[in-house]
């Protein structure tokens, strides 16, 4: 079988935020329809990577590389690494009053090159929505406003379906959720590694939303290092004996 193809390489990322290092050096490679799971304890740096990654100005990259299908995506504005197929979900989903959740995925669409009809965009939204468990109802409300917490992550989960990114990062998707809708949003997730063999990178200090997934890799982030990288079996490691294994040996 050929070999897969390179999605994203980092390698000897330091990150900072206020003049504070976060990350110390960290090395990552995802490879196309591949899943990895990035955990650690609170505080160890986790979601630094993701917003790094995506361009958020508040964290500086201070040494160190990224390449995104082969481009520098240090070079690129934070739409532009959108546009080429970066996706990333946030742990506490803004609201955005006088923007409905249609409009905003249909500009993000367009923004990345589809553009669909209007009745094909809600065809598919519909279909999508369903695997939600959403109400279509929802595409006509603003953007997360009045939304529960569940809502919130759900609407970000459609957005990845709709949107097709070659890579998802996916930041505490579970964070604050009940079993329920866990359970509904990882079914999301799900949806995309079976249906759209997208790359995904599961940013995550729980281990709700990985029971029904299947993983490629596990990596583990202490102090922002990482620390030890496994497969699958790491998560029932973290899960008998927590994270003090590792931070011990930090």
């Amino acid at each position: 079988m050929a070999d897969k193809k390179e999605i994203l390489s980092v390698q000897g990322l330091k990150v900072g935020v206020d003049g504070k290092e976060i990350l110390h050096g960290l090395d990552l490679v995802i490879r196309e329809g591949e899943t990895h799971v990035l955990m650690g304890p609170n505080g160890a740096g986790k979601s630094t990577l993701g917003n790094a990654l995506m361009g958020n100005p508040k964290y500086e990259v201070t040494e160190g590389s990224a390449a995104f299908l082969g481009s520098d995506l240090l070079e690129m504005a934070t739409n532009e690494r959108a546009a080429a197929g970066l996706f990333l979900s946030f742990q506490n989903p803004i609201e955005v009053p006088g923007v409905t959740l249609s409009n905003f995925i249909r500009s993000a669409m367009e923004a990345c090159g589809t553009k669909l009809s209007l009745w094909n965009f809600k065809k598919e939204a519909a279909r999508q929505m369903e695997v939600l468990q959403m109400n279509p109802e929802y595409l006509d409300r603003d953007l997360n406003v009045g939304f529960s917490g569940g809502e919130k992550k759900k609407a970000e989960i459609l957005q990845m379906l709709m949107l097709h990114p070659t890579l998802a990062i996916l930041d505490e998707t579970d964070s604050g959720l009940d079993v329920d809708a866990v359970k509904t949003v990882s079914t999301g997730v799900e949806e995309y590694q079976k249906n759209q063999n997208g790359a995904l990178l599961i940013i995550t200090h729980s281990t709700r939303i990985l029971e029904s997934l299947h993983v490629d890799y596990t990596h583990v982030l202490v102090g922002g290092r990482l620390v030890a990288t496994g497969d699958a079996s790491l998560i029932d490691r973290i899960n008998a004996d927590g994270f003090e294994q590792f931070t011990r040996a930090e």
